[in-house]
């Protein structure tokens, strides 16, 4: 059973060894880690992707982890897309395999790419362009000049990013909050699908 876990941990050489250990001890198994953000206090937030066999509880897992000095769970999920973490540098690739495609597919990658249970292409009259299987059948538009977050959804953390006059929204069950490199690299992943999709569009001379 894949589990996604993110926690902050002190920036320093050993931290990540003492929590791995302790992830074995508890009976996980680490199959992939990310870093995803490097904090102006001193600490990192990492994406660990696990695998923890039968009987094995996610409590458990939490509690050897907060257990390891400077280290703090921020979450921890059930991960659908297990096998691998997806990054952003697959992304680029397959939209450059599909460049007619291309803003069509990146709004399909974001869900794993940021870990995110669903998105949506809004129009600003609420016509959904585009949506993954979990989103809702309403998803509200807002105005951005930038990504940011967006008013949490009941029990669902929402960003959004703007996309030729409309926006792209990505919710979150549960958490954790979007951090802003999470920001910065949405609206950097929507500004490459746009540029190969008008590159394709480009006829040549």
């Amino acid at each position: 059973m894949s589990f996604l876990l993110r926690l902050s941990l002190p920036d320093v050489p050993g931290s990540l060894g003492r929590v791995a250990g302790a992830i074995g001890q508890a009976g996980g198994d680490i199959a992939a880690i990310e870093v995803v953000e490097k904090l102006p206090n001193g600490a990192a937030v990492d994406d660990v992707l696990l695998e923890m066999g039968p009987g094995v509880m996610p409590d458990s897992i939490v509690s050897a982890c907060n257990a390891v000095e400077g280290v703090e769970v921020l979450w921890i999920s059930r991960y659908a897309a297990a096998g691998n973490l997806f990054l952003d540098l697959e992304v680029v690739e397959e939209l450059t395999l599909h460049p007619g495609e291309a803003l069509e597919r990146v709004v399909d990658l974001l869900p794993v790419t940021f870990r995110v249970d669903w998105a949506a292409r809004v129009r600003p009259d609420g016509h959904l362009v585009r949506r993954t299987e979990a989103a809702p059948a309403a998803v509200s538009w807002a105005e951005l000049d930038r990504p940011s977050r967006l008013p949490d959804l009941e029990d669902t953390v929402l960003c959004g990013a703007p996309l030729d006059g409309d926006v792209i929204v990505l919710g979150r069950q549960g958490g954790p909050e979007f951090l802003d490199s999470e920001l910065a690299r949405v609206g950097h992943l929507l500004g490459l699908a746009r540029t190969i999709h008008r590159a394709e569009a480009v006829p040549e001379a």
